[in-house]
C-alpha cells in the first residue's frame, strides 16, 4: 500500500516541527514547506523532504508546487503569524497567505483529499490575531465544503511544550523568583501540550476525517496560577514574587511595548492585541467533538507536560 504524502507548511516553527516528526514516525512520505531563508534546526530527521514555498505570492506558489512535481494526499497548513507589527498584517499572513496556498493548488490542479487548518480557539474571542483565523476559516468552508477535499479545522488553546519561547518566557521569570498575573478578577485557563495537539491532528490524518472543526485542550481547567505553581515545582525554585498588575496597568504597558516594537521594527510578545487575550477570563471549551470524531484522548495533563518541558529547557541549557 502506498504511503500518504503529507505537505506540512511552517514546519520550521514549533508546532510544525513537531508535526514533521510525528508524521515521519507514523511512516508517512512527509514534506517540510519552509521559506528560503526558514531554519532547519529542528528539521534533521534524514527521511524528511523539503520544498520552499512563498505563500505570500500566488504565482510563484503555483510554480513552486507544480515544479515539486508531488501530489499531496494531505496538506497540514500550520503556517500563520501570531505577532506582527500591525493588526493588517495579521489578516495577511493568516487569511490572504491561506488563501494564497489553496488558490494555488486549485490552478496547479493539485488539491489533496484533506486540508487540515490550524486554526486558535482565539478565534471564538475577537481578537485581531483570532480574526484573522476566523477569517480563513469561513473562506475554507466557503471555497471547499462543495468539493472533493475534506476541510478539517483545528482550534488549540495556549500551546506549549520544548521549542516553543513564549511560554518559556514564563519560566525565565520564575527562575528569577518573579512571577506576573494580570487582572484580579479569577481566570480559568486551558492549556495543550504540542505533544496531543499533534496527536489530534495524525488522528484526522490516520481516520481521514473529511469534515469537523476541533477545539483542543487537555482537557482540564486551571486556575491563574496553576501553571507558573508547576514550573516553580519542577525548577525547584523555593521562594517566588507573585506579582498581579491590574488590567489598566497591562493595557499601558502593552501600547508602549507595541508602540516600541514599530520604531524597532521588531514584533513585542506583548501588544494590544495579546492584552485582549489575557484580559479573558474563561478559555473553557468542548472537546468532546475531538475525542467522539477522532477517538482521540489527550495523553499530557498539564502536570506531565510542564514536568518533560521544564526537563527539556534544562537539558537544552534554555534555563
Amino acid at each position: 500500500m502506498e504511503r500518504k504524502r503529507i505537505l506540512i507548511t511552517g514546519a520550521s516553527g514549533f508546532i510544525g516541527s513537531f508535526l514533521c516528526e510525528e508524521s515521519l514516525k507514523r511512516g508517512f512520505s512527509t514534506w517540510a514547506a519552509l521559506r528560503a531563508t526558514s531554519s532547519r534546526r529542528w528539521l534533521q530527521k534524514p527521511d524528511l523532504q523539503f520544498i520552499t514555498l512563498d505563500l505570500t505570492n500566488r504565482t510563484a506558489l503555483r510554480q513552486q508546487l507544480k515544479g515539486c512535481g508531488v501530489r499531496f494526499d494531505v496538506v497540514i497548513h500550520a503556517a500563520g503569524a501570531t505577532k506582527c507589527l500591525k493588526a493588517e498584517e495579521f489578516d495577511f499572513h493568516n487569511y490572504q497567505c491561506t488563501r494564497n496556498l489553496v488558490e494555488a493548488l486549485m490552478e496547479a490542479d493539485l488539491m489533496p483529499h484533506q486540508l487540515i487548518y490550524l486554526s486558535s480557539l482565539s478565534a471564538t474571542y475577537g481578537s485581531t490575531y483570532g480574526n484573522s483565523k476566523l477569517k480563513a476559516e469561513q473562506w475554507l468552508h466557503d471555497t471547499l465544503d462543495a468539493s472533493n477535499t475534506g476541510l478539517v479545522v483545528f482550534r488549540p488553546t495556549g500551546v506549549y511544550g520544548p521549542r516553543e519561547k513564549d511560554y518559556f518566557m514564563m519560566a525565565q521569570s520564575i527562575a528569577r523568583h518573579v512571577d506576573f498575573s494580570v487582572g484580579f478578577e479569577p481566570q480559568i485557563l486551558t492549556f495543550v501540550y504540542v505533544k496531543d495537539l499533534v496527536g489530534a491532528i495524525m488522528a484526522a490524518v490516520e481516520r481521514g476525517v473529511s469534515e469537523g472543526t476541533f477545539n483542543v485542550t487537555d482537557g482540564g481547567e486551571y486556575a491563574s496560577r496553576t501553571f507558573s505553581d508547576l514550573i516553580q515545582q519542577e525548577l525547584g525554585v523555593k521562594h517566588v514574587l507573585h506579582i498581579t498588575a491590574p488590567l489598566w496597568l497591562l493595557k499601558v504597558i502593552s501600547v508602549i511595548s507595541e508602540e516600541w516594537g514599530k520604531l524597532t521594527g521588531k514584533p513585542s510578545t506583548l501588544n494590544r492585541d495579546k492584552y485582549k487575550m489575557m484580559a479573558q477570563r474563561d478559555w473553557r471549551c468542548d472537546i468532546r467533538p475531538m475525542i467522539e470524531v477522532l477517538g482521540y484522548q489527550p495523553q499530557w495533563q498539564l502536570p506531565r507536560g510542564v514536568k518533560e518541558t521544564i526537563a527539556w529547557y534544562k537539558k537544552e541549557n534554555w534555563i
